[in-house]
């Protein structure tokens, strides 16, 4: 599925990680996926609520949980720099669907990095 939202569909997800050696492009492409994955999710499903949006983020920060072993593995790991950006791509996604008062520790409640 095709992202509609203009907005979201250029936007450079994780580019700072990107940009970083750090961090593994293989791995960081497996967390732009969930990213786009969760804006196609909102697109399909249109939560009319926080309480919806949350419940999706939720998915979404789980499966990022689940990539910290591959960041480990990889010699790198979930930090500080990557905790931000990754916290700052979620809120960007809220923003753009029209979730202006999403908070971005309640958009990224489930997180164990």
């Amino acid at each position: 599925m095709a992202i509609a939202n203009r907005q979201v569909a250029e936007y450079p997800f994780l580019l700072a990680l990107y940009e970083d050696d750090y961090f593994p492009d293989q791995v960081l492409d497996r967390g732009r996926a969930v990213l786009v994955r969760l804006c196609e999710r909102i697109e399909a499903e249109r939560p009319t609520d926080l309480a919806a949006l949350y419940r999706l983020t939720e998915g979404a920060t789980e499966e990022f949980n689940a990539l910290e072993a591959e960041f480990e593995a990889a010699g790198s790991e979930i930090e500080t720099v990557a905790r931000e950006e990754i916290g700052e791509a979620f809120w960007f996604i809220a923003q753009a669907y029209g979730f202006e008062d999403a908070d971005v520790e309640e958009l990224i409640a489930a997180r164990e990095w």
